[in-house]
């Protein structure tokens, strides 16, 4: 019970390759960081959000505030969706590049700050656009300065160099990573958490999950992505009830909050395989489909896939939410099933064909693993052979 020592109202600066803003009241922290960019002579920013997030918490409150207070000047691209664009990165960009911006502000979730680390990105390289980074057309080694305001427990986004966004003309969903986007600053703040829906809840936390089981079992793992891992699959098991049983409780925010944190960078080190580089075409095929359920659909098929060959970690990072696993390369039946067990105890147990996924599209969604731009280098790391029988596998088992 190490968290009750622990005043969750008592702002912590930590130090990753970002420095993050973590606690109840972070967001008043903007103030500094407006601060911080004047004094690097930044007069303009774009601010990146939603439609609707980024005013219903409260943050943009403090946010114009601060860039009013400092005389930094504004304009604001609120027109993010779940599963970003790279027509809405190309978008934001030549709203950016006409008003000016030297800096950028994201506000929401991963949708959010993604589009703005890519918007960073092309601000400082305008012969290029979104497509072009992200079929890796251009290796970008520069971006403008990035601030992210975090509004949900699941990304890890304000703490790493992973962006991704849809290529819709082709149902590409490609990720990037350089070290141009890590965010200059981060805020965490639990308060800016609590109107998350139930699902939005479940299924942010979710990601998380993956985020660290993937990180933890990869080819490039290190003992600091094992360490992390269990850390963050306790602290979801622990507090993931308690946010869907109240979802104003600030300390199960708190620590959810943390959790993606660890999660972010967890997968900053360990990278990222099979779970990701299948749930990606998914929705890329479904726009609206929640990408944290996309991979809690796919996860106990994953877990049956590598669990011969991660047997040792899986039943030391999986134990909290998988308890007795031994170990032994035998179990990963039963290991994805006490994970698809308590995937349902919290609320999710749907499967693919609940969302409308059959039989016929398997192929399609193989075929968009394995040619979709930085997927097949995900599948490269995968603890096990990823090739088109095992990745058509686990598509079905997951139907």
């Amino acid at each position: 019970m190490w968290e009750k020592d622990v005043n969750i109202n008592e702002v912590k600066e930590i130090l990753c390759k970002s420095n993050v803003y973590f606690g109840v009241g972070a967001i008043e922290k903007i103030d500094d960081i407006v601060q911080k960019l004047k004094e690097k002579d930044i007069k303009k920013v774009i601010v990146i959000s939603g439609k609707g997030a980024y005013k219903i918490t409260g943050a943009w409150d403090y946010v114009e505030k601060a860039l009013i207070k400092h005389n930094v000047s504004y304009t604001n691209y609120a027109k993010c969706s779940p599963n970003p664009t790279t027509t809405q990165i190309d978008e934001a960009t030549k709203q950016a590049v006409e008003f000016g911006a030297q800096a950028v502000i994201g506000i929401g979730g991963g949708s959010a700050i993604d589009t703005a680390k890519s918007t960073a990105i092309l601000i400082k390289n305008q012969d290029y656009n979104a497509d072009n980074l992200y079929e890796g057309t251009f290796t970008p080694n520069s971006a403008v300065p990035i601030v992210a305001i975090n509004l949900t427990h699941g990304t890890g986004t304000e703490a790493n160099r992973f962006a991704v966004a849809t290529i819709t003309s082709k149902d590409y969903k490609p990720a990037i990573a350089y070290d141009c986007i890590y965010p200059m600053y981060s805020i965490d703040d639990p308060n800016l958490t609590v109107k998350l829906s139930s699902d939005q809840t479940r299924y942010v936390s979710i990601d998380a999950i993956n985020h660290v089981i993937e990180a933890a079992t990869s080819k490039v793992a290190s003992p600091f992505a094992i360490t992390l891992a269990k850390e963050t699959i306790e602290l979801v098991k622990k507090y993931l009830p308690a946010a869907l049983d109240n979802p104003s409780d600030l300390e199960a925010r708190y620590y959810l909050l943390y959790a993606s944190l660890l999660g972010g960078i967890c997968f900053d080190n360990g990278l990222l395989h099979y779970t990701h580089a299948l749930e990606h075409p998914l929705s890329a095929l479904q726009h609206d489909l929640s990408h944290g359920l996309g991979l809690a659909m796919l996860l106990p098929s994953v877990i049956k896939n590598i669990y011969p060959a991660k047997s040792n970690v899986l039943a030391y990072i999986l134990s909290p939410i998988a308890p007795g696993l031994k170990g032994t390369p035998d179990e990963a039946q039963i290991a994805g099933d006490k994970v698809y067990e308590w995937l349902k105890s919290v609320g999710v147990g749907e499967k693919l064909k609940d969302k409308g996924f059959m039989d016929n599209d398997v192929q399609k969604l193989t075929y968009l693993a394995f040619n979709t731009p930085s997927l097949g280098g995900l599948l490269a790391i995968a603890p096990t052979e990823a090739n088109e029988t095992s990745v058509m596998e686990i598509y079905k088992t997951s139907l």
